[in-house]
């Protein structure tokens, strides 16, 4: 806790709704207190002298930028908003935030408190921290916190097992918004990536700022950590000696013999997410969480050859040879695996055959659904099935701030599909990049959609097959899936009950058991939780019995699913109902006929 007092006196009232009990803090933008509510509960609010920030705090309207996004955001992983508004005090006109109490530290306190000797701790904090950015990026207006720091990172100990949530937004932008006005007076440059001292700022700053909080739980400091206090007066010195600093290669110590879970892969992921090159760096809070979980494999870095083309920053894109499991590697989706097969894998494999019937080979497909419900996942084991090339290719590898530069990128990876085929490109999050065109998207993004339309003219053809997953098909050009297109669209709801048990038991083999577990009891507990979230139970109740040194037993599964809910709220699922209807809808009136696809219900 500060030692600095606080404008406002304790016992303040603030509209005769909320009455000052602590001061918390004083930040670089504002002061924090612990207020109570008429209604008895105790809640954070935060104090702006609007005098003393910068213009970039605010929008065009003249209000607070992190109030109004605090206004829209909805995440557990996040801080929630509770009220704000204004009040004079001694003749000074300040804005204040409230937002709900969180019962517990920041990881700062908990770090100077004691040190981390356990990886499945540190995994468990760093997931909570992206999957809140995942949401943070992926809204419609992507905002970029700009801050993940130790001290922007509350542990909520509230519950049996500590959940992470993003807090402080006075550096928050929307990544549309001009990097012209974006102040950085403040932030902690230990923590920023080095593109942020030109202003920039983009998921990938964000992605780095969390591999900086990653490295330091796991070694003790933040990555390439220098005394700087000498430069506090002139911030470009800092800026140029941290840039010296971090052209050196990154200094991965040894763990302690005593830090449980560490394995040698995560030095690669450290790597790759400290890249100082925004390119070849993790490309966002979503493949981070994926190569944390070890669901994806991760490049050493250093071994990655940079490609230049003109001034246009090429990106990189991940192409290899699909080798793997294939649909056995997936629980459940019997009946999509055998309408892919029958719509897609036999004519990938068999085109002579069904060129004889005059059935044309589909140029693509769309997979869509809530979040968390394996798109991904299934994506990359439906190319292992097949046996194609696999091209992965992320709204961030491909647009580009340049003028042409991500028609370039797309045309570029068309070329390398083309030269390797038979290649499957797959294209995550592809509402991002190729918005509809009659609302309000960029001229840059028209182009975009303008130029992929013409790479995919008889892709089928040309041994290429697109798969685009989003979870907003609504947001896609409507010219992206007519026929000729992505011409197949599958649904990814919620695994129903035999999945669910399907998955438990595959996340829970090999791993210490006792006995009695009940797997069909597991899956009627867990109605309505997508596939990430079986797996996240699965991993917390892993780290509940390592932490006793004990089995996995039935009684922690069962303690586990009642602390955590599901991560896609009823009313959220019900709207993809909706939409999978309209969806359904769509293809009977182009093919005459209701397919059903997805889960067995």
């Amino acid at each position: 806790m500060s030692n600095t007092i606080g404008t406002l006196p304790k016992g303040f009232s603030i509209h005769d709704q909320y009455t000052v009990l602590l001061f918390i803090k004083q930040g670089s933008n504002a002061q924090t207190y612990r207020v109570k509510g008429t209604n008895g509960k105790l809640y954070f609010l935060k104090l702006f002298n609007y005098s003393k920030l910068h213009r970039s705090a605010f929008d065009k309207e003249n209000n607070l930028l992190e109030i109004e996004f605090l206004k829209e955001i909805d995440h557990d992983n996040v801080v929630a908003y509770k009220d704000s508004g204004e009040l004079i005090f001694e003749n000074k006109k300040y804005g204040y935030l409230v937002l709900n109490f969180i019962a517990g530290e920041t990881l700062a306190e908990r770090m100077s408190r004691e040190s981390f000797n356990n990886y499945y701790d540190v995994q468990s904090i760093i997931a909570d921290v992206l999957k809140g950015l995942i949401y943070l990026h992926g809204l419609p207006n992507p905002i970029i916190h700009n801050e993940i720091t130790p001290h922007n990172i509350m542990l909520d100990l509230s519950a049996d097992v500590p959940k992470a949530r993003i807090i402080d937004f006075g550096f928050a932008r929307s990544f549309h918004q001009s990097t012209k006005a974006f102040n950085k007076e403040g932030l902690n440059l230990n923590y920023t990536a080095s593109e942020c001292f030109n202003g920039l700022y983009s998921p990938q700053s964000d992605v780095f700022s969390v591999g900086a909080v990653m490295y330091q739980l796991l070694f003790g400091l933040p990555p390439w950590f220098k005394d700087i206090s000498q430069f506090q007066l002139d911030r470009a010195k800092a800026e140029e000696f941290i840039l010296q600093e971090r052209s050196k290669p990154l200094s991965l110590s040894k763990i302690p013999n005593d830090f449980i879970g560490f394995e040698e892969r995560t030095n690669l992921l450290l790597k790759k997410a400290l890249c100082q090159d925004s390119e070849d760096r993790i490309q966002s809070a979503d493949e981070f969480l994926r190569a944390l979980n070890g669901e994806i494999e991760v490049e050493d870095v250093d071994r990655i050859q940079k490609v230049k083309s003109g001034n246009s920053a090429e990106k990189k894109i991940q192409s290899k040879k699909a080798k793997g499991k294939g649909f056995a590697a997936i629980a459940g989706m019997e009946e999509l695996k055998a309408q892919l097969k029958l719509d897609v894998i036999d004519a990938l494999d068999s085109p002579e055959e069904y060129a004889r019937y005059g059935v044309t080979i589909p140029n693509g497909m769309l997979l869509y659904g809530p979040p968390g419900c394996g798109k991904t996942f299934f994506a990359k084991h439906f190319a292992e099935e097949v046996g194609f090339n696999f091209l992965l290719a992320t709204p961030s590898t491909l647009k580009s701030r340049f003028i042409n530069a991500t028609q370039e990128n797309i045309a570029k990876m068309f070329e390398e599909a083309e030269k390797n085929a038979p290649t499957i490109i797959f294209i995550d999050e592809i509402n991002e990049l190729l918005p509809s065109r009659d609302g309000d998207a960029h001229e840059m993004a028209k182009s975009a959609v303008n130029e992929m339309l013409a790479q995919m003219d008889r892709t089928g053809e040309k041994g290429i097959f697109i798969i685009g997953a989003t979870n907003y098909p609504d947001l896609i050009d409507p010219a992206m899936l007519r026929a000729g297109r992505l011409d197949k669209k599958f649904y990814l709801p919620p695994p129903d009950f035999e999945a669910r048990k399907s998955m438990f038991e595959m996340y829970l083999k090999n791993r210490p058991l006792d006995f009695g577990i009940d797997y069909a009891r597991l899956s009627d507990l867990t109605e309505h939780y997508v596939s990430a979230d079986i797996e996240l139970l699965v991993n917390e109740a892993s780290r509940s019995a390592l932490k006793t040194k004990s089995r996995i037993s039935m009684d922690i599964l069962e303690q586990v699913i009642k602390n955590t809910k599901p991560t896609v709220s009823l009313s959220e699922l019900r709207k993809y109902e909706e939409m999978k209807a309209k969806v359904d809808g769509e293809n009977n009136v182009q093919s005459g006929e209701r397919s059903k696809i997805g889960f067995k219900k």
